[in-house]
C-alpha cells in the first residue's frame, strides 16, 4: 500500500483519543445502529441466506485459488471488448500509469467514483502532484475531500460527521472548490443533498476524463460492475470520452452467474437494501454509447503476498460491504480515523497489516485492535473468519520481536519451566499465598493491562494443599465405606443364592 496516513500513531494511542470525543461517539453509535438493524431486516427476508453466504465464499476461493487463470481471462476480455489492460505491482506503478493517461488526454481534471482501491494508493495526491486535479462525486467522499478530511469509514466515508458540520463544510469551502453553497443553507438533508447536486452538476458536464474502482469484473465477458446509491457513478461512468478503471486483482468474478450471488448479497450487507439504486456495468467501450477509451488497472499491490498466506488470504474475499464495521463495539467506540488506513474496522485490521505487512507500529498493533467477540464473522456476507486471522497475525507480531513480545517471550518461558517441575511449581504457589498481603496492584511492565483491570486476589492457601486437606480423609471415608458396602452386599447376595439353591430341593430338581 501506499502507506500509513501521514503522523498517525499506533491504534491504542489513536483509539484513546478518539474514544474521549463525546460527539464522535454519538455520531457513530447512531450510524452504525442505524445501517446493522436495517440490515439485519433486509438479510431476514431470505430464507437461503445461509447457503447465498456458503455460495459466496465457495466462488471467491475458488477464484483465488485460480487467479492467474481467470486473471488472463480477463485480459482476454477485455482487450476484445476494445479496453486496454494495464498491470500495477504497487501503489507508485498503478499512479505512474493513471497519471500518464490522463496526461495523454490534454485534460488537468477528472472526476472520480468512490473507489477504495484509489483511496489506497493514495491516486488524488499522486494526481495533485502532476498538476491534475481529482474531484470526489460521491456525496460522502465531497464532504471528505472539501473538509480536509480522511474517510472513516468503507461504505460512509463521512460517518464521522453531523449534518450541522457538513453544513459548515460545504458553507465553507463549496466556493474554493467550484460552485458555491447557496444563501441560507440549512442542515436538512434534502438541502445538503441539493447543494451538492448544483455543486457537482457543471463538473460532470465539464469532465472529459472519469476514474473509477469496480466492486467486481467478470472474466468471462471482461465486464465490470459498480454498485452505488446516487447516480453520480452512472454520470461518472458514461458522459467521459476517457474512463480509467483502477481495481484490485481480487476482485475478478469468473461468470456471469456466479455475479448472480453477490448481486443479492453485497446490497443487502452494505446499504441494507434489495438492490442497490444504481448497477452499472459496462464492457470495453462501444462507438454509439459512453467513453471512448477505456483502461484497466489491475492493481497487485500486496495481495499476491497476501494470497500466499493459507490462513490470511480469506481477506480477499472482502466484497467491501462495511457491515463488520456496523457491529464492532471497538469500531463503534474508536472509529475509522484510530486505524490509520482506508480500511478501517475488522476488515482493515487484517487487510492492511497483511498489504502493508507488520513492520510499522501501528500495522503491527492492528490485529489487537478487537475484543475477538466474533460478531464480524456473523455478518460477513462470504464468511471471513476474522477472528481466526487476527490470532493468526498476532502471533506473526509477535514472532518478529520488539519490547514487549520479548519479554512476553521470556515469561512463557519461564512459566513452561515451572509448570514441567510440580515441587517448584507448589513452592511458588506456597510462596505466593503467604505473601498476598505484599502483592501491588498493578504488574510492574504490564500497565497496558492493570491500569484497567484489577489482579485477582489470591486465596490463603493453593489449591493443591486445599486437596489436600479436604480429599484425602474423603478418599479413605468414601473407600472405607463402600468395602463395607461391598461386604453387605456380598452376603445378601450370598443368602439369596441359598434360597434359590433350598427352593430347587423342595421342588425335586
Amino acid at each position: 500500500m501506499s502507506g500509513t496516513y501521514l503522523g498517525m500513531p499506533a491504534f491504542p494511542v489513536a483509539a484513546k483519543a478518539a474514544v474521549g470525543n463525546a460527539t464522535l461517539r454519538e455520531n457513530l453509535r447512531h450510524a452504525t445502529h442505524t445501517i446493522r438493524d436495517k440490515r439485519a431486516k433486509a438479510v431476514a427476508e431470505l430464507d437461503d441466506w445461509a447457503e447465498l453466504r456458503e455460495a459466496g465464499k465457495q466462488i471467491k476461493d475458488h477464484t483465488l485459488r485460480h487467479l492467474d487463470r481467470y486473471l488472463i481471462q480477463l485480459e482476454e476480455s477485455v482487450t476484445a471488448a476494445g479496453g486496454v489492460v494495464h498491470w500495477a505491482a504497487d501503489a507508485a506503478e498503478a499512479n505512474r500509469i493513471v497519471a500518464g493517461l490522463v496526461k495523454a488526454t490534454g485534460e488537468s481534471e477528472v472526476v472520480k467514483v468512490k473507489s477504495m482501491a484509489t483511496q489506497e494508493i493514495g491516486l488524488n495526491e499522486a494526481l495533485e502532484a502532476e498538476g491534475i486535479s481529482a474531484y470526489e462525486t460521491d456525496l460522502a467522499e465531497l464532504i471528505v475531500q472539501l473538509g480536509d478530511d480522511r474517510p472513516s469509514h468503507i461504505l460512509v466515508p463521512a460517518i464521522h460527521r453531523n449534518r450541522g458540520e457538513i453544513r459548515d463544510i460545504f458553507r465553507d469551502r463549496m466556493a474554493a472548490w467550484g460552485r458555491a453553497a447557496p444563501e441560507g443553507l440549512s442542515d436538512s438533508p434534502a438541502e445538503l443533498a441539493e447543494a451538492a447536486r448544483l455543486h457537482l452538476r457543471e463538473k460532470f458536464l465539464r469532465a472529459k476524463v472519469g476514474i473509477s474502482g469496480a466492486n467486481f469484473m467478470v472474466a468471462e465477458t471482461g465486464t465490470l460492475v459498480v454498485f452505488e446509491s446516487e447516480g453520480n457513478g452512472r454520470m461518472c461512468l458514461t458522459l467521459p470520452e476517457t474512463l480509467i478503471s483502477v481495481v484490485g486483482i481480487e476482485k475478478v468474478v469468473p461468470t456471469w452467474q456466479d455475479l448472480e450471488v453477490f448481486l443479492q448479497t453485497l446490497p443487502r450487507s452494505s446499504t441494507a437494501e434489495r438492490m442497490n439504486p444504481y448497477t452499472s456495468m459496462w464492457t470495453g467501450t462501444h462507438d454509439t454509447d459512453g467513453p471512448r477509451t477505456f483502461h484497466l488497472v489491475l492493481l497487485d499491490n500486496g495481495r499476491t503476498d497476501t494470497l500466499a498466506d493459507e490462513v490470511g488470504r480469506q481477506a480477499l474475499r472482502c466484497i467491501r460491504c462495511s457491515a463488520c464495521l456496523n457491529v464492532c463495539p471497538v469500531y463503534e467506540r474508536a472509529g475509522g480515523h484510530a486505524y490509520g488506513s482506508v480500511y478501517p474496522g475488522p476488515i482493515g485490521a487484517i487487510l492492511s497489516p497483511q498489504l502493508r505487512g507488520t513492520g510499522s507500529e501501528i500495522d503491527a498493533s492492528l490485529p489487537y485492535a478487537s475484543s475477538l467477540c466474533g460478531a464480524c464473522y456473523d455478518v460477513c456476507p462470504v464468511a471471513i473468519d476474522i477472528p481466526e486471522v487476527l490470532v493468526h497475525l498476532r502471533e506473526r507480531v509477535a514472532d518478529q520481536g520488539g519490547k514487549g513480545h520479548r519479554l512476553e517471550k521470556a515469561a512463557m518461558k519461564a512459566a513452561g519451566w515451572v509448570f514441567d517441575h510440580p515441587r517448584v511449581m507448589a513452592a511458588g504457589e506456597r510462596a505466593a499465598s503467604r505473601t498476598r498481603r505484599l502483592h501491588p496492584s498493578r504488574l510492574p511492565g504490564a500497565g497496558a493491562w492493570t491500569d484497567t483491570r484489577d489482579l485477582p486476589e489470591l486465596p490463603p492457601e493453593s489449591f493443591r494443599d486445599w486437596w489436600k486437606k479436604n480429599r484425602k480423609s474423603d478418599s479413605k471415608n468414601d473407600s472405607k465405606s463402600g468395602s463395607e458396602n461391598d461386604s453387605k452386599s456380598d452376603g445378601k447376595s450370598a443368602a439369596r443364592g441359598s434360597d434359590r439353591a433350598n427352593d430347587r430341593k423342595d421342588n425335586g430338581t
